[in-house]
């Protein structure tokens, strides 16, 4: 399994922008019973510190030991190294499994015999991510630049599932049809250069090429940035709910 996310994993904490209010609402009142979820590849524990808040405990696991170390201790989150495909856990002790901007790094079959081996009969299973960021029209050129024309080289294939908004993996469960969801924030220009750098393909980029892309396209984004102290900024997220 790739671990793309270790060499940036205190940039990843900062910079990566997080799920709304109302889209763990809207899972939440999917759940009867709160009694332990499991937040798969949790990466800086982002959706596990949100489910401690509602379930009497959280199983979160991620390959990056550097990942885990960014994450929030909580007394109820039990944070292991582990991966997706695999966990020490009995049959049936989730009442949730979430997966957040994860899943396309993922053997499947293996994952989903995990999923189906852990999850209670009642229980479910969201699969979450999120797409690129729309800012505005100038902004948006810039980024796609470098998005699509100096790193399309360097974005794993997986990336794909992604761009083809997680509609093309594989997901053996009876599906819930979700409503849509977007995330918005408020960006400065350097945090949008922070995120930016957060870009697994940026990395391949660098240790290919022994420079960072943005050195390129720095001007270019700031003056298609503006004057404007801050930006609105919307990402549309990616959902698949079954059970």
């Amino acid at each position: 399994m790739k671990d793309n996310f270790s060499t940036q994993s205190a940039e990843y904490a900062i910079y990566r922008p997080t799920y709304p209010q109302e889209l763990y609402d809207y899972l939440l009142n999917l759940i009867d019973n709160k009694d332990a979820a499991w937040d798969c590849a949790t990466g800086n524990g982002q959706v596990a510190r949100v489910l401690a808040q509602h379930f009497k405990s959280v199983y979160a696991t991620d390959i990056s030991e550097k990942q885990l170390n960014q994450a929030l201790k909580m007394p109820n989150i039990l944070y292991e190294v582990a991966p997706a495909e695999k966990i020490n856990v009995p049959d049936k002790s989730f009442d949730l499994i979430t997966v957040a901007q994860a899943i396309h790094w993922f053997n499947f079959d293996d994952f989903y015999s995990e999923v189906k081996r852990t999850l209670k009969p009642d229980g479910v299973l969201a699969v979450i991510g999120y797409g690129l960021m729309f800012i505005d029209k100038k902004v948006d050129e810039a980024v796609h630049k470098l998005y699509e024309d100096i790193l399309v080289k360097y974005w794993d294939s997986e990336r794909r599932y992604i761009e083809e908004g997680y509609k093309t993996i594989p997901f053996p469960f009876d599906e819930i049809v979700a409503p849509h969801f977007q995330i918005k924030t408020t960006w400065n220009f350097n945090q949008m250069i922070g995120y930016l750098n957060t870009w697994s393909s940026l990395q391949h980029y660098k240790k290919a090429n022994d420079r960072n892309p943005l050195e390129y396209m720095f001007t270019e984004l700031k003056e298609a940035w503006g004057s404007d102290a801050e930006k609105d900024v919307h990402f549309p997220i990616l959902l698949r709910v079954g059970k």
